[in-house]
């Protein structure tokens, strides 16, 4: 198992969210990202993506644009997308492998803020 330290990782979720082309970054509003060691019990409650072997890599919270009304964003908690470092590291494989899982786990979660269900990311390849 590759441990990154967390400073490594918190860079590699940025170098993510950087490779996002600008026309979909620029639709993003009311969200942030968070870094988590691990989930909680109440994060395995939602839609989020999943290891074979059942590890939570990422979790979008919120209201997808496709669900928001014209009322959303006044007063409303900023949407959340977390990556979590744990069940990264303990993917097979080297830094270069997390890097890459981290950047699909980062594409995963944007396209639920976007509205897209499971079926749709994984028709795109990035279940």
């Amino acid at each position: 198992m590759y441990k990154m330290t967390d400073a490594e990782f918190e860079a590699a979720v940025q170098d993510a969210i950087d490779s996002i082309p600008d026309e979909f970054l620029d639709e993003l509003e009311n969200l942030a990202f968070v870094i988590a060691e691990e989930p909680d019990e109440e994060d395995f409650e939602g839609d989020g993506l999943y290891t074979e072997e059942g590890d939570l890599l990422g979790l979008y919270d919120g209201l997808s644009l496709a669900e928001r009304d014209s009322g959303y964003g006044f007063g409303d908690y900023p949407d959340t997308i977390t990556i979590f470092k744990g069940p990264h590291e303990r993917l097979e494989g080297g830094r270069a492998e997390i890097v890459e899982e981290v950047r699909k786990t980062v594409v995963h979660e944007i396209a639920h803020y976007f509205g897209m269900d499971e079926d749709q990311v994984d028709d795109m390849g990035y279940a």
